[in-house]
């Protein structure tokens, strides 16, 4: 699966600290009904065989509505659970052996922070950019923020689709209109909160209003 810039409108990246007593499935199903456009799975401390399970798991759910589903850092694993593709940070595994192991046809995204990193990923072939953290997260304490003007240099520098990350809610996505970003990535937002399918519908509306 391949995406457009429509993919990246409401991009979500789960997290299990607000699971609690809740399904894990059902949850990104609830997210997926209310509007997400792009699903990442990120597990930083899972054994691989439980994450390679869940992963197929939760490719079959966004398969059912659509939606591009890729894995955190984890390029054997995208491998293994036949995800859509795969997203690396600066201090993963590169683009350049992402795309040499998954293929031309597989979605390699990147998180960068500045024009440099940014053209570089572009080179190495990369589909889409992350790029934050643009507002301050608990999400990812050890993420540097990145400024709105250097944010629009990015933009203005790719020809890819470009997401923005990091503390980002209903309450300031507007903050980020006319950064010629191509929607939003958000973690908290959405699965902190206890109607995730409402939470999703209302994420969707706003960025539509502010990115269309």
């Amino acid at each position: 699966m391949k995406l457009d810039k429509s993919s990246m409108r409401l991009y979500a990246v789960t997290d299990r600290s607000w699971l609690g007593s809740k399904d894990f499935f059902a949850q990104i199903e609830d997210a997926l009904k209310g509007g997400v456009t792009f699903l990442q799975l990120r597990e930083k401390d899972m054994p691989f065989d439980d994450f390679l399970e869940e992963a197929i798991k939760i490719k079959e759910i966004a398969k059912k509505y659509n939606v591009p589903f890729v894995i955190n850092d984890n390029v054997e694993i995208a491998q293994k659970s036949g995800a859509d593709g795969v997203h690396v940070g600066q201090s993963d595994t590169s683009c350049t052996l992402a795309r040499e192991v998954l293929g031309k046809d597989k979605i390699v995204g990147v998180s960068v922070q500045n024009v440099e990193q940014a053209l570089l990923a572009q080179s190495q072939g990369a589909d889409y950019l992350g790029v934050g953290a643009v507002f301050s997260t608990s999400t990812k304490k050890d993420a540097d923020n990145v400024s709105f003007e250097t944010l629009q240099k990015i933009c203005a520098a790719v020809d890819i689709p470009v997401v923005a990350i990091g503390g980002i809610n209903e309450y300031n996505i507007h903050k980020l209109k006319n950064s010629g970003i191509d929607g939003v990535a958000v973690v908290s937002a959405l699965f902190a909160k206890e109607d995730i399918f409402i939470a999703a519908k209302k994420l969707y509306n706003i960025s539509n209003e502010v990115f269309k």
